[in-house]
């Protein structure tokens, strides 16, 4: 409001102080004028601290739930899609929705606002030229909207653009050293000079129609002060019209067309920002494939550890099923060792046991519960899992063991440590338990990351556990303390090993062979020496020294 009502002093200063000789009322106008500007920039300073505070409490809200969206999304999801990908659209994409909140619909609000206040004051001073400066509105509405349409795609290409090229380099600066090992920082180079310049020549592609497109929307607008100085002039001319009304309608009109050129540069900006929101509410809007079932309720007691299976068939594609009427029947506290060829489906197995995925056909059961009417954090808490090569966060040794138990203390921490063979060498480290473990857990060594996987589970402490022997080469030492850390792990507890090494079959109570999808046979390990021909043939070639 106050930006309208400078010209309108100016008017004024012209028709009465000027025209009208009436100096004594000049002072009190510029005194005015300097009030209107005062005022003006006091409000602009209060318009933009409350904007930017509301702004980024909306971007807050936003990056939090685009996360909380990632966090209940199932595994699926992430196995079609690259990591850096998804970091894109949280970060980039999601940074791209603010500039509309911090520039956009300001701006936007600011200039309807203006718009209409200059309209009010266009037609009652004069509205035959108020008309004409409506004249180029339609041209500028029309073009808009095509250019509008144009646009919308070029936005889509450069966000998806850029989404691989950050892919890309997350690909790469994860596998920096195997570039290394083969020596192709050449070809790494191309690569992302290939991405970066599909990124490049989408983003010159809107600049350039932007380019035309901008400064003629300002051209066509200048066209409607061109006809109001013609005409105003032969208004003036025939006494119709003041020089003060002339010049203040002058005024109105140049700050008439600056929000409509606002509106023009928030539209562009707005494609942008649309662009970039499809991808954000394509994750807002997922559903995941495994969820608690409506109503579920979560139990108030601990699962002991009974796991059956019934005709459990899966597939993770319609034509390929990967596993096949599996049925088992395991006590509470058995430890059970996975063996098979490779695809025989024994990780998938456990993955459906965590529910990473849900069974096609018959159902897994916990304590003589179906797996899928229990509540889904309820399962995973009752199960542990060390994965053949393990994650480490990028951390202290000590915030990845508390991993397990957010609230244990340091006595704890250490003591789970000890049980899993790790306290002797987390304290030859630099920074004992304070010590940076690096991405990945890349400082450390196989056998010192999969220690420290053992102490967050064992700090867990589930009924269940899952473990992944790692096939990687350590040392007998390294594995007689792994050894000792798993019989820690697993001792009262149901467990279900992936083995790779003949010490597990020998101390397993029960070894189910897997074959193409389906058992093929169970039982001790000496019992499936003598009576299973496929045990033997696979103990023979994988396992047998």
């Amino acid at each position: 409001m106050l930006d309208l009502v400078p010209p309108w002093i100016v008017k004024l200063i012209i028709d009465d102080v000027i025209v009208g000789e009436q100096e004594a009322l000049l002072p009190w106008l510029i005194g005015a004028l300097l009030a209107v500007h005062t005022g003006r920039n006091v409000a602009a300073s209060l318009r933009i601290r409350f904007n930017n505070t509301l702004e980024q409490k909306v971007i807050y809200d936003l990056r939090k739930q685009v996360f909380d969206a990632l966090q209940r999304l199932s595994v699926t999801y992430y196995e079609h899609r690259q990591t850096g990908e998804i970091m894109s659209r949280v970060s980039n994409d999601v940074e791209n929705i603010e500039r509309i909140f911090i520039d956009g619909l300001e701006a936007l609000l600011m200039a309807f606002l203006t718009l209409i206040g200059i309209s009010i004051i266009l037609f009652s001073l004069n509205w035959k030229l108020a008309l004409l400066a409506l004249l180029p509105i339609p041209i500028l509405v029309f073009v808009a909207v095509l250019y509008t349409r144009t646009i919308h795609h070029f936005y889509h290409t450069i966000r998806r653009n850029l989404a691989e090229l950050n892919a890309y380099l997350q690909d790469s600066l994860s596998g920096i050293r195997e570039t290394m090992s083969f020596n192709r920082h050449s070809y790494e180079r191309q690569r992302f000079s290939l991405r970066s310049n599909a990124y490049c020549e989408s983003t010159l592609q809107v600049m350039r129609l932007w380019a035309t497109y901008s400064p003629s929307m300002i051209f066509v607008g200048s066209l409607g002060s061109v006809l109001i100085l013609w005409f105003g002039t032969t208004q003036v001319q025939l006494g119709h019209l003041t020089v003060g009304e002339l010049v203040a309608f002058l005024g109105y009109v140049a700050l008439f067309y600056v929000p409509i050129n606002q509106i023009h540069s928030v539209n562009n900006m707005l494609q942008s920002a649309l662009a970039a929101g499809d991808r954000v509410i394509e994750i807002l809007d997922t559903v995941p494939e495994v969820q608690d079932q409506p109503g579920v309720t979560t139990p108030a007691h601990r699962l002991k550890g009974d796991v059956s299976a019934t005709d459990v068939t899966f597939f993770y594609r319609p034509d390929t099923p990967v596993l096949k009427n599996i049925s088992f029947d395991v006590k509470a506290g058995e430890r059970i060792a996975l063996v098979g060829h490779s695809g025989a489906g024994k990780s998938t197995c456990l993955k459906l046991l965590m529910r990473f995925y849900d069974v096609r056909q018959g159902a897994i059961y916990l304590d003589g519960q179906d797996l899928r009417t229990l509540p889904l954090a309820y399962v995973r808490d009752h199960i542990g899992m060390v994965q053949q090569e393990p994650f480490l966060f990028n951390g202290t040794v000590r915030e990845n063991i508390a991993y397990g138990d957010l609230a244990a203390d340091v006595t704890h921490i250490e003591k789970v440590a000890t049980a899993a063979r790790a306290h002797d060498f987390i304290v030859d480290l630099p920074d004992k338990y304070d010590t940076w473990v690096g991405e990945r857990g890349v400082k450390l060594s196989v056998g010192q990351k999969q220690r420290i996987a053992i102490a967050r589970v064992l700090l867990k402490d589930p009924p269940i556990i899952i473990f992944d022997e790692a096939t990687s080469s350590i040392d007998t030492e390294t594995e007689v303390k792994i050894r000792e850390a798993l019989n820690e792990l697993t001792e009262n507890r149901t467990t279900f090993i992936i083995a790779h090494r003949m010490s597990t079959l020998q101390h397993a109570d029960r070894i189910m062979v897997l074959m193409d999808g389906q058992i093929v046979d169970e039982g001790p390990h000496n019992t499936l020496l003598t009576r299973s021909t496929t045990y033997r043939t696979l103990y023979e070639t994988q396992f047998q020294i």
